[in-house]
């Protein structure tokens, strides 16, 4: 196996550390000491020679940067500093170039107040690993779904974070349900008059929903300041996707708001670019020039893996009671220039697994009421709505020979193995494939969904509650998450789904058709 990340003391400690001086401090004596980093860091978006790094300060304030290969910082590079300003919540990120491919990568921040520049921070930690040009073991988490359905930051935190970091992945694949902009939380949750979980660490930005851009960047800060979550970050990378929590529940352009007493701001729209500029403030996404709010993106992590994040949220068609029959802007989800971008990409990949980081399942019908709020349209004959989209890009993924490609994902909060079979399909232009389903992270429990047998599903494994249960809370121990282990010499896939207590629930190992080099 490789020699994956382990949490060093400094690197894990220097999060907390910071974030927790600054809540002990009274304001006033805030403004008078030196630039404290409020959130600890993050890195994310890592290949074999780039990364990108994250923190925030509490005040306007310089934030110089090094990168080294070593944690004593002999050998460091002095990057050019950053301005943590009003306009970004004091938020800063950067793209580092130029690393060493399969390499464990230092970043040092240190912050001069910009009023005070001689009144400098402690600095702070991180830790990341590039991709190796060459093939060597690749080990990498997923799940989704942080903080949903008032289930918040109890005495225990967000355990699941935890778990994860025990396994010292090369990188985190967060697949969307990242924060609960519309889950408003309250210090206890009660059910018969007991108490059954108590918010103990809660800020005003989560007691409502979010409307403005200060709120919506208050839904991030309060994840990371769970323990577990900042202590992940300081040594693994996340790679960032979105679904509709970040904005509303099952957000569309048909989402009406008008009778929604929760919400002052009724406009969809409106809400949506809040949010989508919170969530690239407040994540180490790449900046994509062409596009710069677009979350879909490639990334290649050597030549045995490449992940393609998708947007199944951001150019999606209305939300519909009734399926379209022929595909148009309103029957897509993910777009006529996504789809071609990710044809694109996906015939011109040389890497061994071409993983499709999905936000929502292919083959499971997740309702909006009446309406249809994911790909399933409930039929049981030829592919309608969404459908026919993705069966348009199934259709080209046999046509072009492209192997290997598997499908993660979460949104459903349980966890579950499908694998899709055109001899059991209605539409049955397509070669087999697995999609693999986890969360949430840390949110209510549900499930399980029905299938819809367009692109036949066999489900080979499902954890989920009890028939008549539904959110449970955090405490229930149904919280999931994915493992994915690649053997540098086999080329093999395992895929493990696992629980907050560690407990492998159920695995597969998956040949490749053919090898990369």
């Amino acid at each position: 196996m490789t020699r994956l990340l382990r949490p060093t003391r400094r690197a894990v400690l220097a999060g907390g550390t910071a974030f927790a001086a600054s809540l002990a401090m009274p304001a006033i004596s805030r403004a008078s000491s030196r630039p404290v980093f409020t959130h600890g860091l993050q890195s994310g978006d890592i290949d074999t020679t780039s990364g990108m790094i994250w923190t925030r300060t509490d005040r306007p304030a310089r934030v110089m940067m090094e990168v080294s290969t070593t944690e004593s910082f002999a050998d460091a590079r002095k990057l050019a500093p950053l301005n943590a300003l009003p306009d970004s919540d004091f938020a800063i990120k950067r793209l580092v170039e130029g690393l060493p491919s399969d390499q464990d990568i230092f970043y040092r921040f240190t912050a001069a107040d910009l009023s005070d520049v001689n009144a400098l921070s402690e600095p702070l930690v991180g830790q990341f690993r590039t991709a190796a040009m060459s093939r060597r073991d690749i080990r990498f988490a997923w799940s989704g779904d942080t903080a949903g359905q008032g289930w918040g930051i109890d005495d225990q935190g967000m355990r699941t974070y935890a778990t994860m970091a025990q396994h010292r992945p090369d990188f985190f694949l967060h697949s969307g349900d990242t924060i609960y902009a519309d889950g408003a939380m309250q210090d206890t949750v009660e059910k018969d008059g007991q108490t059954i979980w108590k918010n103990t660490v809660l800020i005003d930005e989560k007691r409502k929903v979010a409307e403005t851009l200060d709120e919506y960047r208050g839904q991030w800060k309060y994840n990371m300041m769970d323990e577990h979550v900042r202590a992940l970050n300081a040594v693994c990378p996340t790679f960032f996707q979105w679904d509709d929590h970040e904005v509303v529940n099952n957000w569309s352009s048909s989402k009406d708001l008008s009778a929604d007493e929760r919400y002052t701001e009724k406009n969809i729209a409106l809400l949506a670019a809040r949010a989508g500029r919170a969530f690239h403030e407040m994540t180490p996404i790449r900046y994509t020039p062409a596009e710069p709010g677009r979350v879909y993106r490639k990334i290649a992590y050597g030549p045995m893996l490449d992940i393609f994040f998708l947007d199944m949220r951001s150019y999606r068609g209305a939300n519909t009671d009734t399926p379209q029959s022929e595909l148009s802007d309103e029957a897509r989800i993910l777009g006529a220039e996504q789809v071609a971008w990710l044809k694109r990409e996906l015939a011109q990949s040389q890497a061994t697994w071409k993983v499709i980081a999905a936000d929502m399942p292919l083959g499971l019908v997740v309702p909006d009421g009446d309406k249809i709020e994911a790909v399933a349209d409930r039929g049981t004959g030829a592919p309608g709505g969404r459908e026919i989209e993705i069966a348009e890009l199934l259709r080209f993924i046999k046509s072009a020979r492209i192997l290997n490609t598997v499908w993660l994902t979460a949104d459903v909060h349980y966890t579950a193995a499908h694998y899709y079979d055109p001899n059991k399909a209605q539409f049955q232009d397509f070669e087999p494939f697995w999609e693999f389903v986890s969360g949430p992270l840390h949110a209510g429990t549900f499930g399980p969904n029905d299938l819809d047998p367009t692109f036949g599903p066999e489900l080979k494994f499902i954890k989920a509650p009890e028939a008549g249960q539904a959110n449970l809370p955090p405490s229930a121990g149904l919280q999931f998450f994915g493992l994915v282990d690649i053997d540098g010499a086999t080329q093999q896939m395992k895929v493990r789904l696992m629980d907050v207590g560690n407990t492998e629930l159920w695995s597969v190992t998956l040949d490749p058709e053919t090898a990369s080099i």
